[in-house]
């Protein structure tokens, strides 16, 4: 569902909508796109954020890990 709202811009903004949405689209299907666009890079970085938080918190436990089993290897003489 669409609903109506109306927001004010600066001409030159407003200038360069115009030209990027051309004579087959309209200002609003622009905008909606562009913040549709903008909207889903925010929830992929939250998401990416999120991700990179729990990879970072088992970062040192599979560090010990790994450095536990290189104690183990045999080393060449």
């Amino acid at each position: 569902m669409k609903e109506k709202t109306s927001i004010t811009l600066s001409s030159d903004v407003l200038a360069k909508i115009d030209r990027l949405a051309g004579a087959k689209s309209s200002r609003s299907a622009l905008i909606e796109r562009i913040l549709r666009g903008y909207l889903f890079e925010r929830a992929r970085a939250a998401i990416n954020a999120r991700d990179l938080g729990k990879i970072n918190q088992a970062a040192d436990q599979l560090n010990t890990e790994a450095a536990d089993v290189m104690d183990y290897q045999p080393t060449e003489e």
